[in-house]
């Protein structure tokens, strides 16, 4: 087995930081449904409260800041894939994780649209109700082939 190479080690150490910072900022915002705190307040608390050591603190901020700034335009590219509900009627765990993918598959073309929809669904599983992995895989899946269309293509 060879040794990973220092550009291997340096993206794996990126991908884990930026998921902490995934797994923060569904917290945080999990908390500015609950009581509308504003994103600089949340981000503050955070860096007090938790230990992030090993999170990336500024995309933490940038997902934060980036949903609470967005959140009509995000809202409106979810509600299409929303059948039979409101997307407020979501648990505030899955409402969080698709806004927070919806941010980076708009935003963050830098990050495979795969990663983004497989860092929900890993979240889902560990954090939201019971078989909220599918139905973010699903909404995730018909977004990206809406704000992805030429990555999705490119693989094809």
């Amino acid at each position: 087995m060879s040794k990973p190479s220092s550009e291997q080690i340096k993206r794996r150490s990126v991908a884990s930081e930026r998921h902490k910072a995934r797994h923060y900022a569904m917290q945080g915002l999990y908390q500015w449904k609950l009581n509308s705190t504003s994103a600089t307040e949340i981000a503050k608390q955070f860096m007090i409260d938790f230990d992030m050591k090993g999170a990336d603190k500024d995309y933490f901020v940038e997902l934060l800041r980036g949903v609470q700034n967005n959140i009509q335009e995000i809202d409106s590219f979810l509600s299409p894939y929303i059948k039979d509900r409101d997307l407020e009627a979501c648990d505030p765990v899955t409402l969080s994780l698709l806004r927070i993918a919806t941010y980076e598959l708009k935003n963050r073309v830098d990050i495979p649209y795969k990663v983004v929809i497989n860092e929900s669904v890993n979240l889902s599983k560990k954090f939201g109700p019971e078989e909220s992995h599918k139905f973010i895989n699903g909404m995730l899946d018909k977004l990206a082939h809406k704000l992805r269309t030429v990555e999705i293509s490119n693989q094809n």
